[in-house]
């Protein structure tokens, strides 16, 4: 809901000459307005138009007020909308009936407009703030699993997903490859053209991973310093080869200068490639080992390259 977008206020109620009344205390605060003349129609408008706030008569046909609001519940999911009971009914029963479900407040008839218009402006206020709050837990979510520099995923998003994965797999038995990246004699890259130079390389190879891990099951991450891992679902190890290889293409085609390596006279990556299918007798870690020690090879070989490696007794 926008600062600027005035809140929308959905009323139910069959009756007529209510509803209009309604709509004009509601207007004269400055809200949008949309009507519902049951408790289906609600709910129809409801899906489609999620307002702010909903003003729900208890007593309506077919479906009264109390069986509308437990419904408007289960629509919500995650996203809150507060409903305000308006009812002719002040016995305790029915008061318990209304917050059994699902409504946050109500209000009896014949309605006291000043009561009415204070509470709905408070659930007004209320629906801003919980939804603020969502933004900021969305984005403090989002900081803890990003890698700041290179704005892939880091280092603790990848523990939590090879762990998820794993488990994944190992019931549907069915392959996961992991893909470890080191970039090539990257110190001397720092030691040449300074740690600014450095973390714009490997913001650009952080690219090159992303767009190679193009399944959404997928998940390329910054696994340390320059290190880099991408995780493969389901992906024999003849498909993990290839986005090794597209990977290694790519961080080369990016021809970023780099007078000082071993390898060649610009940027490369050495990867490290294993697949198992998971199961009891062996662990992510195995998994990480594996794909470590084919890096090792990579690099011993000359860099610039992938090797291979698996976890033989499950692969």
């Amino acid at each position: 809901m926008s600062e600027i977008t005035p809140p929308l206020i959905l009323i139910a109620d069959d009756d007529k000459i209510t509803r209009m009344v309604l709509r004009q205390a509601m207007e004269q605060e400055g809200y949008q307005v949309v009507e519902a003349i049951d408790g289906e129609s609600c709910l129809a408008i409801f899906s489609r138009l999620r307002p702010d706030v909903v003003l729900l008569d208890a007593i309506m046909p077919i479906m009264d007020g109390f069986a509308c609001c437990a419904r408007i519940q289960q629509l919500q999911g995650a996203t809150q909308t507060p409903v305000l009971m308006i009812t002719g009914l002040e016995d305790q029963d029915s008061v318990d009936q209304a917050f059994t479900a699902g409504a946050v407040d109500y209000i009896t008839k014949p309605i006291h407009w000043a009561v009415l218009r204070q509470r709905v402006r408070r659930l007004i206020q209320q629906v801003r703030l919980y939804r603020q709050l969502e933004e900021a837990n969305s984005k403090l979510q989002r900081l803890a699993t990003v890698d700041g520099l290179t704005q892939i995923a880091n280092r603790r998003r990848f523990d939590e997903y090879l762990e998820h994965e794993w488990q994944r797999m190992m019931r549907e038995r069915l392959p996961l490859s992991l893909i470890l990246g080191d970039i090539d004699c990257f110190k001397l890259y720092n030691d040449t053209y300074g740690h600014q130079a450095g973390d714009d390389c490997l913001r650009k190879v952080a690219q090159v991973m992303q767009m190679a891990a193009k399944r959404a099951i997928d998940l390329s991450a910054r696994y340390g310093g320059e290190e880099f891992a991408v995780i493969l679902p389901h992906t024999e190890q003849s498909g993990a080869i290839q986005v090794a290889d597209d990977i290694r293409v790519g961080v080369k085609g990016l021809e970023i200068a780099h007078a000082s390596s071993k390898v060649a006279q610009a940027v490369t990556i050495s990867l490290g490639v294993a697949t198992t299918i998971p199961s009891q007798a062996s662990s992510p870690e195995m998994l990480i080992m594996a794909a470590d020690q084919a890096l090792y090879q990579a690099k011993a070989a000359g860099r610039d390259r992938y090797c291979t490696d698996a976890i033989e007794s499950d692969y």
